[in-house]
């Protein structure tokens, strides 16, 4: 039975969020169809900043992660995500020799599998490490809410208030707002900011999130004694601190 026979007798029951961190488009972009194809859903991203920031600010059931990444490191952003989260991650990488592996693992990775690797064999580890990790999940109270101080976020109705007085927002404010306090002492690029924010990529001469950036800002220091939360780093991007 050759490999896309094996994948169509594969019947996906436990239907997954993923995330796929790769920076090759053509490989990311193909990967991501095949496993959509099963029934999960997939976000790309496709160098390791950008992987690190979806991977702490968004729930994800697994994560498959290649190690040589630009701007972060495989492994470096791995070792970051593990200080705060637990959620699986299957290594998808070329450097496939017995010391990555072990410095994968060290890391806090959940599999390892080398490029180029079997898809029918990937479905599998998938399907296998979806259902340990439902297995041993702990049972968690969701929470709604993000908090700095007296400025408060709630998640589930999308609004926020300062020391109980909400804030009259649009949604793409409060999106952006959501985003730079999940990450907070994080710079998340202009380039990440106009994917995740305004759903459009990042143009040279648009000036747009700025308008966004400065319009957060004005509301904010209205009530904040002109606290300045949200910095620019200049050829870099915002951090909200």
């Amino acid at each position: 039975m050759d490999q896309n026979s094996q994948l169509s007798a594969l019947k996906t029951k436990r239907y997954a969020d993923l995330l796929l961190v790769e920076d090759d488009l053509e490989i990311g972009e193909s990967l991501a169809n095949t496993l959509r194809q099963r029934g999960h859903r997939v976000e790309l991203a496709t160098d390791g900043h950008q992987g690190l920031v979806q991977a702490l600010t968004r729930d994800y059931h697994l994560i498959l992660l290649d190690k040589l990444l630009p701007k972060l490191d495989g492994f470096e952003l791995l070792k970051r995500l593990r200080q705060t989260k637990d959620t699986p991650v299957i290594m998808l990488t070329a450097c496939g020799d017995e010391n990555q592996r072990i410095a994968g693992f060290m890391e806090g990775a959940d599999d390892y599998l080398p490029k180029p690797f079997n898809l029918t064999e990937l479905m599998l580890r998938i399907d296998a490490l979806l259902r340990r990790s439902k297995q041993s999940a702990p049972v968690k109270q969701e929470t709604h809410s993000l908090s700095d101080g007296e400025l408060q976020l709630d998640t589930k109705t999308r609004c926020a208030s300062w020391q109980g007085q909400e804030l009259n927002l649009t949604p793409i404010e409060y999106h952006l707002l959501e985003v730079l306090m999940n990450q907070r002492h994080e710079v998340l690029s202009k380039q990440f900011l106009y994917q995740e924010v305004l759903n459009k990529p990042y143009g040279r001469y648009d000036r747009s999130l700025d308008m966004h950036i400065s319009n957060l800002r004005g509301k904010l220091s209205a009530l904040m004694l002109d606290t300045k939360r949200i910095r620019t780093v200049h050829g870099k991007g915002y951090r909200y601190q």
